[in-house]
């Protein structure tokens, strides 16, 4: 990767035209940043304390004063959900971090060493992936404890033999080319080979895989959140925040559970843009396919 090259193995100069190109990573990326705004300038944005509740104020709609109503406690929907964009990036940043940390070593490893390397990471990520996601996590998450950290680690864990399994396909087809054969000649250590030759090759790939686990990450720590496992009340979280208003829709009271599944919605659908955006771009025959 040189330093004309971005951290998507496409050169900066290229990325508005893929932008352009893609109208998915456009609108994914709008929509990214509308979210990290509100997370960053929560403060200023939100009208009210989002764990503040206002005993006068249980359940009203949306009006002047609550643009998006509030819920059975009487605290203000919009300040919630504004604040709530910080746990979704709270969630799913250091979980992709977890993902990147412990898959792209191992993967690289494996596919560069082979033999029982190669045969345990493959065996393990079958194990791992034979099991339904998201019991898994609900087990994992109801024995330890529910917490942020729990969260992050257990999805993290969770999606850390997907990019083991993909940077090792990397690492496979590269170690029978010309660059590892290259290296090895010109007297280069095994660890250089593996951490300067082959990951900046090896991590390209994964970017379309991190926008997409992005988008899951969130989506599953708002359902553990809806069980009742995860982050729990009064915690301004879109999942808690849908899980306190399910039981109001029978009783006409929609914008209580509305708002926060729409910006639930949103947000992961953004990320899923982005990274189908980036698996065309990087991807030509997938692009020749969509025509």
């Amino acid at each position: 990767m040189t330093a004309t090259t971005s951290m998507l193995g496409l050169p900066w100069r290229s990325l508005p035209v893929i932008v352009r190109a893609h109208q998915g990573i456009a609108f994914g990326g709008t929509v990214i940043l509308l979210f990290a705004l509100f997370m960053l300038f929560a403060p200023v944005l939100a009208p009210y304390d989002p764990t503040h509740a206002m005993p006068t104020a249980v359940l009203r709609p949306p009006d002047a004063r609550f643009l998006l109503g509030t819920d059975s406690n009487g605290m203000d929907i919009l300040s919630r959900l504004i604040y709530g964009s910080r746990y979704a990036f709270a969630v799913a940043v250091p979980s992709l971090l977890v993902m990147l940390v412990v898959g792209v070593p191992v993967g690289l490893l494996a596919g560069y060493v082979g033999g029982w390397a190669d045969e345990v990471l493959i065996r393990t990520t079958d194990v791992l992936r034979a099991f339904p996601t998201i019991i898994f996590a609900l087990a994992v998450v109801a024995a330890v404890g529910p917490s942020l950290a729990t969260l992050v680690l257990v999805i993290g864990l969770l999606d850390a033999p997907l990019f083991a399994r993909l940077v090792r396909a990397e690492a496979l087809a590269l170690r029978q080319g010309t660059l590892v054969e290259s290296a090895v000649v010109a007297g280069n250590a095994p660890w250089r080979i593996l951490f300067v030759h082959l990951l900046p090759n090896c991590i390209q790939g994964t970017s379309a895989l991190a926008a997409l686990r992005m988008g899951w990450a969130i989506r599953i720590s708002a359902t553990l959140s809806f069980v009742g496992v995860g982050i729990q009340p009064p915690t301004p979280e879109w999942g808690v925040m849908i899980r306190l208003g399910a039981e109001h829709i029978v009783t006409g009271k929609w914008w209580v559970v509305l708002f926060p599944s729409l910006a639930l919605v949103l947000l992961v659908l953004a990320f899923n843009a982005i990274g189908d955006g980036l698996g065309r771009a990087l991807d030509p025959r997938q692009e020749n396919r969509s025509r």
